[in-house]
């Protein structure tokens, strides 16, 4: 029997001509403060950051055939786009995509198409040849033909990166739109959860509940069961689920609106009280959100929260996430937060900004432990203190 969505929420009425013109405007302001003249965005994220561009995004993260000209005044300008006519784009183009699928095994030809559509851009807007172009992905062969062009290239990440991170109120309440259907796609996941279901059915429930409500993709497979909990980062599979199985899991739904609900909890099958150990490990990872989450306030450095948070037990600390915090928005995004232990060698230092939003996280495994629990908690750090995003209930 085919499955169908028992609820559909209808999504707000927003202005989405504001939100993605005050997108555009953030970007082009944050382009300016840093010096950049010109972004030639290919990021699928960027792409719908930029130009609210959605169209295969999956493909375009790795057969990169469309990019964008974003000038930090001018036209939008799309080249070998996938898609109706765009509202945000003022011209289509055809492209000179720098990839074998497009352009056979020599690609010195097309790389060199590729930097005559840069250069000549910049000569239509009334930019000098020595402008500064901020570019994202492209192959070596790219790269050598915007070099033999005398092309002033640097990275456009950073730039893309902070001006996603300061959102607008019209893009917070698209993401509490995705939240909420994310939550809408736990409420049914847990409904369906009996002994006997398979971790790839449970978890197909999600998806089906994000599509339903015109959202995208879901970043990985992040769901599994019973002894599969530890370690994490075992991804969904045909594993028959048990009573008494700890179920973790992590949404990473790229929802609604292209926003993304970074959500984590934990469910246990069967109906079955948790055992003393399930409590423990469940209990010490909600008390290192509560604490952690407790931390955040606007001013604060990510080295002084990557310092403070919850310090675990050595064999969970052996185990521990990735990271203790992360930015969310049209993904997982800037800033992404250390935990002390790996601090320098991955810890970079800044400062909290008033409306960043971050995903709390904690993963609570012992080394050499048969289970674990993944928590994660949406919120936004604002002048009056830490609002609560996510609120999907965790166990009492």
């Amino acid at each position: 029997m085919v499955r169908v969505v028992s609820e559909f929420l209808a999504p707000p009425p927003l202005d989405l001509a504001a939100l993605h013109a005050g997108r555009l405007a953030r970007l082009r302001s944050t382009m300016a403060d840093h010096g950049l003249d010109l972004c030639v965005l290919t990021n699928p994220v960027n792409l719908r950051y930029a130009a609210n561009y959605r169209s295969f995004p999956l493909f375009q993260s790795h057969i990169p055939s469309t990019y964008l000209m974003v000038p930090v005044e001018g036209p939008l300008v799309l080249y070998g786009g996938y898609c109706s006519p765009l509202d945000t784009v003022d011209e289509n183009r055809p492209a000179h995509s720098v990839t074998s699928f497009d352009a056979g095994l020599d690609l010195s030809a097309v790389a060199a198409g590729f930097a005559d559509d840069v250069a000549g851009f910049l000569g239509e807007v009334g930019l000098p040849a020595d402008a500064v172009v901020g570019l994202e992905r492209t192959t070596p062969s790219g790269h050598a033909a915007l070099s033999d062009a005398d092309l002033h290239i640097v990275d456009s990440d950073p730039v893309l990166e902070l001006a996603r991170s300061r959102k607008s109120s019209l893009e917070i309440e698209a993401l509490h739109y995705s939240i909420d259907v994310a939550e809408l796609g736990l409420a049914e996941m847990e409904a369906a959860l009996v002994p006997g279901i398979s971790e790839n059915r449970l978890w197909s429930i999600l998806h089906q509940v994000n599509i339903a409500h015109d959202g995208d993709w879901i970043d990985g497979r992040m769901l599994c069961s019973g002894p599969r909990s530890n370690p994490w980062y075992q991804e969904a599979t045909g594993r028959a689920i048990q009573v008494g199985d700890l179920v973790p899991f992590d949404t990473d739904m790229i929802g609604p609106f292209g926003y993304c609900a970074d959500i984590s909890r934990t469910f246990l099958c069967g109906g079955v009280p948790p055992s003393a150990e399930q409590d423990y490990l469940y209990e010490r990872a909600r008390d290192e959100i509560e604490h952690n989450t407790a931390l955040l306030r606007v001013g604060a450095s990510f080295r002084e929260l990557s310092m403070g948070v919850l310090r675990q037990p050595d064999d969970i600390v052996a185990q521990r996430y990735v990271c203790a915090f992360h930015g969310v928005g049209l993904s997982d995004e800037y800033p992404k937060i250390p935990y002390p232990d790996d601090w320098d060698r991955i810890g970079y230092d800044g400062e909290i900004e008033a409306g960043l939003v971050l995903s709390v996280e904690s993963y609570v495994g012992p080394l050499g432990g048969t289970q674990g629990v993944k928590l994660e908690q949406m919120v936004q750090v604002t002048p009056d203190g830490v609002e609560a995003l996510s609120s999907y209930p965790f166990w009492e």
